[in-house]
């Protein structure tokens, strides 16, 4: 598992492609620039952010408080991916809102708003 997380750091630090959408065609997905963004965020670096991508402001915070509820669910229970449990009208709204939200970025970028596609 460490391992895994240092190969993953090392990619990240070099800059290369992580996102299987993107190797293979060479065009962003949805979600690319996400990573970068997020970085960017954690160092004070909002324009860059927002640059990468302009939903990173809402994605980021949204992706850690999942990931933190999850770790401390499992160090409390023992369970694997909490979330999943997670159910009702609202969860089913909000992530709808937010995949639409994203392929709307997306398609946007590709017409040329948001500074055009991010690079992959």
């Amino acid at each position: 598992m460490g391992a895994a997380a240092a190969l993953l750091g090392l990619l990240v630090a070099c800059g290369a492609p992580l996102c299987p959408f993107a190797i293979i065609t060479r065009h962003p997905c949805p979600g690319c620039g996400l990573t970068r963004a997020t970085l960017a965020l954690a160092q004070g670096h909002a324009a860059e952010a927002l640059r990468l991508h302009p939903l990173s402001p809402v994605m980021a915070p949204l992706v850690i408080a999942a990931l933190v509820y999850n770790a401390a669910i499992y160090v409390k229970d023992g369970r694997i991916a909490a979330t999943e449990a997670l159910q009702g009208a609202w969860v089913t709204r909000l992530g709808v809102v937010l995949a639409v939200l994203m392929v709307t970025v997306w398609v946007a970028r590709f017409l040329g708003a948001f500074g055009g596609p991010v690079p992959v």
